[in-house]
């Protein structure tokens, strides 16, 4: 396929506010888009069309590409089968390759550990003796993850000692599961990469991330690492999207262990999709991770993804989002809002990103 001229439609499976985002960047391009959710979502306000239906229904999903020139996702478990019937009308991309691996936690450990790639100690769990086999392989303390669906700290729970081995198996309700030995580390990174479909990179710099409780707080570039743990982490995240013929923006999460530890990256996982820890692009860069992961699907070149400032990005979740009038009103800050209904605990809202000059 060539690259689509502006008028083409981008079709885009999931209706939340990464979807929205996208849609807002194709719309700059010229481009159409079109929506397939199975609930209405704050990316239809912002999408030419939308289609509502459930992602097992091959027949809906089918008749939905039938509409649109490319395929793409803005989570990453949308179903293989409606991949793959969307797949048998228009180009999908990133490929159904790449949300396989995705989708199992167990699957993408594995595949990144094959790439020669560091990761934490892991060992797949079904049942309380294979828990119990784990463990001691790999000690305590330990983290236990759903082997599918896990997200902001959802499906996990942690093991301090052996005792809490039926706990956790009890917190997760005995699914399908992954236990990952506990990794010493300075901090917590992200390399977000845009992978064209002639396979020419270009990442962003390195952003430093904060959590609390399981769930993205902060963003904040220039990140911590030296050049050469940079230059390292960007090969890393290139083998990676090498390695699944990847098209489009790509999130490797990564752990950063000091400069004098034996295995100073070590990868957590990827997410084949735009993400959360990219938001700062949007305010703090000419083209955003939005519109690059756009260009890609679409057959364009990738534009540079170089930075006119630095930036600090803050999640507004749940009830943060009450502070609009104020946030609204901060200055040398973009506020942006997602269109949300309800403000849940836990729930992202929105963010704000804080620029400054870039320091010399």
């Amino acid at each position: 396929m060539s690259a689509l001229p502006p008028g083409s439609t981008i079709g885009i499976l999931g209706g939340g506010q990464l979807g929205r985002m996208l849609a807002i960047a194709a719309s700059r391009l010229g481009f159409q888009v079109h929506i397939y959710s199975d609930t209405s979502g704050p990316a239809f306000d912002v999408a030419a069309g939308h289609t509502v239906g459930d992602y097992n229904d091959t027949g809906a999903i089918a008749a939905w590409a039938e509409k649109v020139d490319v395929v793409t996702y803005e989570f990453e478990n949308v179903p293989l089968t409606a991949a793959a019937a969307a797949a048998a009308i228009k180009p999908v991309r990133p490929n159904a390759r790449a949300l396989e691996a995705a989708q199992d936690r167990l699957t993408e450990k594995r595949f990144i550990a094959d790439l020669g790639l560091a990761v934490a100690p892991f060992a797949p769990v079904d049942d309380y003796e294979s828990l119990e086999t784990a463990l001691n392989e790999i000690g305590t303390p330990a983290i236990l993850k759903t082997r599918r669906l896990g997200y902001d700290g959802k499906g996990q729970a942690r093991l301090t000692t052996d005792d809490d081995a039926k706990s956790a198996l009890d917190t997760i309700a005995h699914a399908p599961a992954i236990l990952e030995g506990y990794v010493e580390f300075e901090c917590e990174i992200s390399i977000l990469l845009a992978r064209a479909v002639d396979g020419s990179t270009a990442c962003y710099d390195i952003p430093l991330n904060t959590h609390v409780n399981g769930i993205l707080a902060t963003s904040t570039i220039p990140g911590p690492l030296p050049d050469p743990m940079t230059e390292k982490a960007i090969d890393a995240a290139s083998r990676v999207a090498s390695a699944l013929d990847y098209v489009g923006l790509i999130t490797v999460e990564m752990f950063y262990a000091g400069e004098n530890s034996d295995q100073p990256l070590i990868v957590n996982e990827f997410a084949p999709r735009v993400h959360n820890s990219g938001h700062w692009t949007l305010d703090a860069c000419a083209v955003c991770q939005f519109e690059n992961h756009i260009r890609a699907v679409a057959g364009w070149p990738i534009a540079a993804t170089t930075r006119h400032s630095d930036a600090v990005m803050t999640n507004l979740i749940g009830a943060d989002v009450n502070d609009w009038p104020t946030l609204a009103g901060e200055p040398n800050a973009c506020l942006h809002l997602y269109g949300k209904n309800e403000a849940r605990a836990g729930r992202k809202m929105g963010h704000i990103t804080r620029l400054a000059p870039i320091a010399s």
